[in-house]
């Protein structure tokens, strides 16, 4: 049962990943936020945070957006000439402004781009592909229109999300509907959501022992110990987990102040790290880093974490 750190956007970059990896340990795999095009051309920025160099070492899986043939065969080049050897395709992000334009999880409504993919990748045959995917746009058994062509595809693995891009990432997880799935594919299965804890990796484990593992996101950023304690078989005391949380922002705070210019640039950069940490840092802190609008005011909140 392998870990994966799921692509979260303005979170695990490059520099996140490799930080992560020397705090607690490299995941299994790691997932970059998706890259995608704009104005006929992939983006620099998302090919420039995500720099094969940084991640050297770990095994860090770039994932593409797109919403044609088109823009998947420019993602995928660009990913070969930076030399990754594999790339994710993204059809389950849930966001309103993606779906509307027909990427992310609108591609579970689009069997004849995903038929075209399937043509086109032995173009690329120093990549491996996977995919990462929700049950439907609007309902859970929407996948049974693209099952077909996914079990076409020579695919490493395929990661389930078990909702809805509606739901965004609240409400009923449909159980039933991934099981069904993942009775018909074909291929190795990555289950993600809502998996908190190290207990709701084993839980996951126990009753799914065929899955090739686990993927969290938002449970890994508020808890970035999750896979190290897993690991280890026990939950880490609080104290244990605010030490490493403390050195793994400070690693990321030195490289954004030594890489950004004034303190807006660095506030921007380093203030999203908190995010999903409210709970583990406590409502106080969290406010006053919320708030900071200063380099000597932040610190000063992150200071006070105890």
């Amino acid at each position: 049962m392998k870990f994966f750190a799921a692509p979260m956007q303005g979170h695990t970059e490059g520099i996140f990943c490799r930080f992560h990896s020397d705090t607690y340990g490299p995941a299994d795999f790691y997932s970059t936020p998706f890259i995608r095009v704009e104005k006929g051309e992939v983006r620099r920025r998302d090919l420039r945070v995500n720099d094969p160099q940084t991640v050297k070492g770990l095994n860090v899986i770039p994932q593409a957006i797109f919403r044609d043939i088109t823009e998947w065969k420019l993602i995928a080049e660009a990913v070969a000439q930076l030399g990754f050897t594999t790339l994710d395709m993204n059809l389950g992000c849930p966001f309103p402004p993606q779906v509307k334009h027909g990427r992310g999880a609108a591609l579970l409504r689009n069997p004849s781009l995903l038929k075209a993919v399937a043509e086109e990748m032995p173009s690329f045959p120093t990549l491996t592909f996977s995919i990462k995917m929700r049950l439907g746009v609007e309902q859970p058994d929407e996948w049974t229109a693209i099952i077909d062509t996914i079990n076409s595809m020579p695919l490493t693995r395929v990661t389930v999300h078990p909702r809805v891009a509606t739901q965004q990432y609240g409400g009923e997880l449909h159980i039933g509907q991934f099981e069904t799935l993942a009775r018909e594919l074909r291929h190795p299965i990555v289950y993600n959501g809502d998996i908190a804890n190290p207990d709701d990796i084993d839980r996951i484990a126990d009753r799914y022992p065929t899955l090739e593992g686990v993927m969290a996101g938002r449970g890994l950023l508020a808890r970035p110990s999750l896979h190290a304690e897993w690991l280890e078989g026990r939950q880490w005391s609080r104290e244990e987990r605010i030490i490493k949380l403390l050195r793994l922002h400070r690693n990321l705070f030195e490289h954004y102040r030594s890489t950004l210019c004034g303190d807006a640039q660095i506030l921007m950069k380093i203030k999203p790290f908190w995010e999903y940490l409210e709970p583990e840092i406590g409502h106080k802190p969290f406010k006053a880093i919320k708030k900071a609008s200063s380099l000597p005011k932040y610190t000063t909140a992150v200071d006070s974490i105890s």
